[in-house]
Parts: C-alpha cells; structure tokens; sequence
C-alpha cells in the first residue's frame, strides 16, 4: 500500500525522543499518536561507525519510512512504549529478551519549549511557517531543520510544539550497554536534519508533501 497516492500531505502527530551514548550509538525514537498507520513507534539507530537501521512495527511502515529517509539497514520488529516512574520505556523485539531496551527520565520543557507553547495555536505546525524559519532555526539548533528535502523528491515539514529535556537515559542493544547518557552529537544523518544536540523529548507534528503533479 502506497500512503502517498491520493494525497498531497500526510501528516503524523506524536513525539520524538532523541539521545546519544558514550558508545557512539545515537537513538532517536518517534512515537506517534495519529498517522495514516494508525498509532505506532520506531526507533532509528546511528552508531559510531555511521551504520544506520530503522526498527519499524510493520512492513508496510518500514517501506513508506525508508522510502522517506537514508538506512544501510532495516529491520521488521515490534516496538513497544510505555510510561514508567519519571519518564518512558521502548523495547523493541519480542520474548525472551528484546532487541533493544532503552529507559528515559523526562525533565522540565525548555526554554525553548516555553517559547513554542507561547505561539499562536497552529502557527508552529504550519508548512509555510515552516519554510520560513528553517534558516533561523538551522543556526539556533546546530542540525535541526524545520522544511528540507526528503526521499523520492517529498518535502517535509517539522513543526514542533513543545520541547522537554531528558534528564537521563540508557540503552541496551542485544545484550549490549550503549554506556553512558549523552548528548546527540555527531548530527544523525537519515535525513536532511536531526534531532537536537541536547537530549529532547519534543512534541511535533511532521507533514510529509508530496511534489505536485
């Protein structure tokens, strides 16, 4: 199934959460509340080698997100989040061990955040705002980007609402520690921009355009 034909925008509404390790391993998880797949969560990998997998819950979604961004490596698993103490837990893969465990603890919203919430409703998600302050925005937050490029000559728009700190957070890859929480740095490289250096937790909606015909 082809989500682009028929449609001019697709849109997805959710999350993203996006940190580093001391092993080089950069982690960025996108959990979505409303998609034309319906409610799901993916995880993208970067290692320290530039190795990059997408671990999508379907076929159907692994397709249509790796037909959007860049991966050496894609693998079909289920993806779970759920809340815990202080924050949030995704496991990836099934019993009797997951592939990949990780844990976040959720901090305050930034002062960015602050600053985004203070804007007028809709304005922030807007794909003309967008394009607009991709240049602001790509030297305020070295590698973030709010309009680009995306795969198949698709234009993307990140429009984001709200943007909490992590305080802290761990991975572990089949069986592996990633080691230390730390910031998101080098720039993750599946698409034209990347999450923040300084680990977030941002609340978004991505509108993915089709090229006109």
């Amino acid at each position: 199934m082809d989500m682009r034909e028929g449609s001019r925008d697709v849109r997805f509404t959710g999350r993203i959460a996006g940190f580093g390790t001391a092993s080089g391993t950069r982690i960025v998880i996108g959990m979505w509340e409303a998609s034309p797949f319906g409610r799901f969560a993916d995880v993208m990998l970067e290692d320290a080698d530039g190795h990059r997998t997408l671990l999508a819950p379907s076929g159907e979604v692994a397709d249509f997100i790796a037909g959007t961004y860049t991966f050496d490596e894609v693998q079909v698993a289920p993806v779970s989040v759920r809340r815990v103490a202080g924050g949030l837990a995704v496991e990836v893969g099934g019993v009797p061990r997951p592939h990949l465990t990780v844990r976040m603890m959720v901090g305050a919203v930034s002062p960015l955040g602050r600053v985004l919430r203070a804007l007028p409703g809709g304005l922030t998600t807007a794909p003309l705002w967008l394009a607009a302050v991709d240049p602001v925005a790509k030297v305020l937050v070295p590698g973030v980007r709010t309009a680009g490029t995306a795969g198949g000559g698709l234009r993307e728009f990140y429009g984001v609402t709200t943007v909490r700190r992590i305080a802290w957070a761990s991975a572990v890859l089949d069986g592996r520690d990633l080691g230390a929480f730390a910031p998101l740095d080098p720039p993750v490289r599946f698409g034209f921009g990347s999450a923040p250096p300084e680990p977030s937790l941002v609340d978004l909606v991505t509108t993915i355009r089709e090229p006109a015909s």
